[in-house]
This record gives structure tokens, sequence and C-alpha cells, in this order.
């Protein structure tokens, strides 16, 4: 069946000088380009992974700042609206105040002015009752 003659060893040994040709001259080549790609991918998924390692730090840094800066906003829209009621508080009690003071000087006014009144009806009540007195009894009796 196999005859073991010369060939065989020729062809063995053509067999090995074939796949150490083949190694050095296609294999080697193609797997260093096969391990520079991989290596290159490797690292762009490093430096991928890095930058969205940083973009989540951002955003959560981001979004405590945006958070901040609503609690502020909210704190500084209440001291606001506090600080425009306490001002309306102090104007209509000031308004309410210069009502009050009016409505007394007015009421005051309106005393005097009926107290005058008074006296003077009562002055021209004496001097018609003198008048009618006069009149009717005569200047002797009075």
């Amino acid at each position: 069946m196999f005859d073991f003659d010369a060939t065989l060893p020729l062809m063995a040994l053509q067999f090995l000088v074939l796949a150490f040709a083949l190694n050095a001259i296609f294999y080697k080549p193609l797997n260093k380009v096969l391990d520079e790609r991989a290596d290159y991918l490797r690292q762009q998924d490093t430096d991928a992974k890095e930058r969205l390692e940083k973009a989540k730090a951002l955003t959560t840094e981001y979004e405590q700042q945006i958070t901040d800066a609503r609690r502020q906003s909210q704190e500084v829209i209440a001291s606001a609206q506090t600080e425009a009621r306490r001002l309306a508080a102090e104007e209509i009690a000031a308004a309410q105040g210069e009502a009050q003071a009016q409505k007394e000087a007015a009421a005051l006014e309106i005393e005097e002015q009926r107290q005058s009144a008074l006296r003077s009806l009562e002055q021209e009540v004496d001097a018609l009752s003198r008048q009618i007195l006069n009149k009717l009894l005569g200047p002797e009796l009075v």
C-alpha cells in the first residue's frame, strides 16, 4: 500500500518548507495585522468606556447643579414673595393709618364746625329772642 521510498521524506520536507514559508510570508503578517486591529479595537473600547464614564459623571454633576439652581431660585422666589407681602402689609397699614388720621381730622373739623354753628345759632337765637321781646314787650321792659 504505502511505499516508503525517497519521495516520502522529500514530500515531508516540502510540506515543512511550505509551512515555514507560508508562516513567514502570510500568517505572521496577517496575525500581526489582526493583533494590531484587536489592540486598536480594545483601545477604542477602553477610550469609549472612559468617555462614557466621564459623560455620566458630568451629567450627574450638571443635574446636581440644575437641582441646586432650581432650589436656590425657589428660595429666591419665596423670599421675594415674603418680602412683597411684608411691603404690601406695611403699605396697607400705612394707608389705613393715614385714612384713620384723615377720618379723625375730618370728624374733629366737623365737630368744630358743629360747635361753631351751635354757638352762632345760640347767638342768633338770643338776638332774635331779644328782638321778639322788644317788639312784644317794648324796649322799656326788656
